[in-house]
């Protein structure tokens, strides 16, 4: 996917004050969370303010922390979200996040060598909730699939810029629902 990378950002409410016992495992691993990002094949970029970590960024409210990145490509997300110590992290994330009820995360393409700004980030994910894709992220989380769901929806409307002229990527959009759900890492 030459010319092109995938930016993606995440939000979360915290359960917790960030110095608070409840979110103290969460703060000791973000260094090394963020070393794993930095050295996983495909990472371009992250979003970082005092210190090394994003957590004195602020642009949604006092109690909700922003994770902005640039990758390769889908792929190399995928396996740095999925495949790497990042995934033990993600599967305490109740004890460090409350549930959102609106979409919490978005992807889109940005031309090689852009560095997203957290103002385009959240434009980009105030778009995904304007237009309302509450249903398909329901779908999403019951299959278990809810990352699976971004990357279809960022082919399926916001289409890469490689694959402008295929057809087939939009064709039948329930189709490839029905295949990420029955297989979301496949």
């Amino acid at each position: 996917m030459s010319g092109y990378h995938l930016a993606q950002l995440n939000i979360g409410n915290l359960a917790a004050p960030l110095d608070s016992p409840q979110l103290k495992d969460f703060v000791d691993n973000l260094d090394r969370i963020n070393a794993v990002a930095e050295g996983s094949p495909g990472f371009v970029w992250r979003l970082v303010g005092d210190g090394n970590d994003a957590t004195s960024l602020r642009p949604l409210g006092d109690n909700v922390l922003v994770n902005m990145s640039v990758w390769r490509d889908v792929a190399s997300l995928k396996d740095y979200v999925y495949r790497s110590a990042h995934t033990q992290i993600m599967k305490r994330r109740r004890e460090f996040f409350t549930r959102m009820s609106e979409a919490n995360m978005v992807l889109w393409w940005v031309p090689v060598g852009h560095q997203p700004t957290i103002a385009e980030a959240v434009a980009r994910l105030n778009l995904l909730r304007e237009r309302n894709f509450s249903i398909l992220f329901a779908v999403a989380t019951i299959c278990g699939a809810l990352f699976q769901m971004n990357v279809i929806l960022q082919g399926l409307f916001f289409t890469s810029p490689h694959n402008r002229s295929s057809a087939s990527h939009t064709a039948n959009p329930w189709r490839r629902l029905r295949r990420i759900c029955l297989d979301p890492f496949g």
